[in-house]
């Protein structure tokens, strides 16, 4: 994590609930590499139903993001005299309700695009540079700044954190931070629209860059550089539409 003068903020006393994440992620990971692993990356929703893709898309929020939030999770348990760990669960959870709820969206958006796999390889290949340039020029936004500033030095949010009263303040708590994340890296998991939703392989490197950008010192040049290289992709995919297999048909293994 990084601090307000822009170092590392070391973090002690945290490595219970810190590994908690980790233990919750990688066992995220466990399931997702056994259920999918070595099958060929999916356009659209997989296959799924609503209630089936909601499941595994908070499975996959929870491998992918987790790992970059054990160190605020780390700070707000620093924050909690008694019942540590229950409420750490709390705050985990709700945490993830927030990735949970934007699934729905995410579903919708999945069947609409799924439709690009029967149209013309033109129009496939026109969406997915839309979906690269959507995500590049957010990358580049002062709304992605902030988002990103708050994830990285979030001490001000535990001055926050600690002022809400009653027993709901884990629940708020998880959910505000849930929402910050999920404003830093929405656009980012729009790719998997590109290059498909279990494309095990893209899961990974997204991952890579959510905890580079929020825990690396030079994490918002790392954001920028990925706008960047996004919108490079945008313009790429019309000469190598293999870029993106979840909407122009070009299929890839997972893993």
């Amino acid at each position: 994590m990084v601090g307000v003068t822009g170092r590392p903020v070391t973090v002690r006393h945290g490595v219970g609930p810190a590994g908690l994440l980790l233990v919750v992620a990688a066992a995220a990971w466990v399931w997702v590499v056994a259920r999918w692993g070595g099958m060929e990356a999916m356009p659209g929703t997989m296959g799924l139903g609503l209630p089936a893709f909601l499941a595994v898309w908070t499975l996959m929020m929870a491998a992918m993001m987790l790992p970059a939030t054990t160190p605020v999770a780390a700070l707000y348990a620093r924050t909690i005299v008694v019942h540590r760990a229950p409420r750490m669960v709390v705050f985990t959870v709700a945490y993830l309700l927030v990735w949970a709820a934007a699934g729905l969206p995410a579903y919708r958006l999945a069947v609409g695009l799924e439709l690009a796999v029967s149209l013309p390889a033109a129009a496939g290949t026109a969406l997915a540079a839309g979906v690269f340039a959507v995500n590049g020029v957010y990358q580049l936004t002062p709304l992605k700044d902030r988002c990103l500033a708050r994830c990285r030095s979030p001490i001000g949010l535990m001055l926050r954190y600690t002022s809400y009263p009653g027993p709901s303040r884990d629940l708020r708590a998880g959910a505000h931070h849930g929402a910050f994340c999920l404003g830093c890296c929405w656009s980012l998991m729009v790719l998997l629209a590109a290059f498909g939703v279990m494309n095990l392989w893209a899961m990974v490197a997204l991952t890579a860059v959510i905890t580079t950008e929020k825990l690396a010192p030079a994490g918002r040049l790392v954001a920028r550089a990925v706008g960047v290289a996004s919108i490079a992709l945008a313009v790429a995919v019309f000469w190598v539409p293999a870029l993106a297999p979840g909407l122009t048909g070009s299929g890839t293994t997972g893993m």
